[in-house]
């Protein structure tokens, strides 16, 4: 079997809420790939002492993420009534998207000592963001446990657009139109991202998807019924139309701007080419450069490769961990990827772009 994490500081999630990871699956490639490369970068992760807990730090980080929050919506209040309020709007997505950050730290049990306690700080988090937290953490654990997987991972089914040559030839109708325009409808697109994002969570809680449904049910219509008062409450039904959509767009961008970099353009697997785990989370994964600005800006996921090997470890000692990780693989001859931030969306957008070109060239040949 491949080397998989054995103890929650090791790199696996543990989280109550969501289903956990299923170890991967067994093939020829996996049962030659060697055992003891990732064990041995474990020892020196935890001998570094990356692995243990910063809770002074997220404290410090949680209480000014709030208190920049609170001071915001104070703002949104005094201002009332006015156009100016777009750029209140603006800072929302900002706070929405850091919020959400730190709902994904807890998710991954960064912060807190126990699952349970993570739980309940991550479900806050969701609440004030209006995203359901089973359903997300249940979506990226899967995610996790087989990134770039071409049938297990749910980041790459999305139906309206093709991360692989297969994915694009078995599109049809509007979603094979979209598919071949895909690089240049990937940012438009993503301003649909946060609203796409809230009515998954409702139609999740509706089904059950996830444990404590009834909290998760009262959290998202708290939100929903908040947000939607406040807006209109204070502002005039033009402005606040205005601003949700301002708001939620930018939101939006802000997310799939964060999360896609790390792994679209990449390479996929099956599981018949499935590496073992050092190599399968290495491999599928690309770091984004910069300095701790771009730490701050994108919640640690620039550091994708070191988060992926150990999911558990605090956003703070990621930047720590990347040349421990990047000269271990070296030593190994395993690819490592990084590139800078404008880069990093180029990749992305060749990717998309390249994807789609059989498709152009067929109906070109028409």
């Amino acid at each position: 079997m491949p080397e998989t994490p054995a103890a929650p500081d090791s790199g696996r999630l543990d989280m109550t809420a969501p289903p956990p990871i299923a170890p991967p699956r067994a093939t020829t490639a996996t049962r030659k790939a060697p055992r003891s490369d990732f064990a041995a970068l474990t020892g020196v992760i935890r001998e570094a002492g990356l692995l243990d807990r910063r809770r002074g730090h997220y404290a410090v980080t949680i209480s000014v993420t709030l208190l920049v929050f609170a001071a915001g919506c104070v703002g949104f209040v005094l201002l009332g009534d006015s156009w100016w309020q777009l750029g209140t709007a603006v800072f929302f997505a900002v706070m929405s998207t850091q919020l959400a950050f730190l709902g994904h730290d807890a998710g991954h049990r960064q912060i807190l000592g126990s699952g349970r306690a993570n739980d309940r700080l991550g479900r806050v988090f969701a609440g004030l963001v209006g995203i359901s937290y089973g359903w997300w953490m249940g979506k990226h654990t899967r995610h996790h446990a087989n990134p770039n997987h071409e049938d297990e991972d749910p980041d790459l089914d999305i139906p309206i657009l093709a991360f692989t040559r297969g994915q694009a030839r078995d599109r049809a109708g509007f979603v094979r139109w979209t598919a071949k325009h895909q690089a240049a409808l990937f940012f438009p697109l993503l301003l649909l991202e946060g609203l796409s994002l809230h009515w998954t969570s409702v139609q999740a809680v509706w089904r059950g998807d996830m444990k404590a449904r009834r909290l998760e049910a009262v959290l998202l219509a708290a939100h929903i019924v908040g947000y939607l008062v406040a807006v209109f409450l204070v502002l005039s039904p033009p402005v606040a139309i205005a601003f949700i959509a301002v708001h939620q767009g930018l939101f939006g961008v802000y997310m799939g701007c964060s999360f896609a970099p790390g792994h679209k353009g990449m390479p996929t697997y099956t599981d018949g080419t499935a590496p073992d785990f050092l190599r399968k989370q290495v491999l599928s994964s690309r770091n984004t450069g910069g300095g701790v600005w771009v730490d701050h800006a994108l919640g640690g996921l620039n550091h994708q490769i070191e988060h992926h090997l150990f999911p558990s470890m605090p956003r703070a000692n990621l930047r720590r961990a990347r040349p421990l990780v990047r000269r271990f693989c070296e030593q190994r001859g395993i690819e490592y990827a990084e590139c800078g931030l404008v880069s990093t969306y180029r990749h992305v957008l060749r990717h998309l772009h390249e994807v789609g070109a059989p498709l152009r060239a067929q109906d070109a040949g028409k």
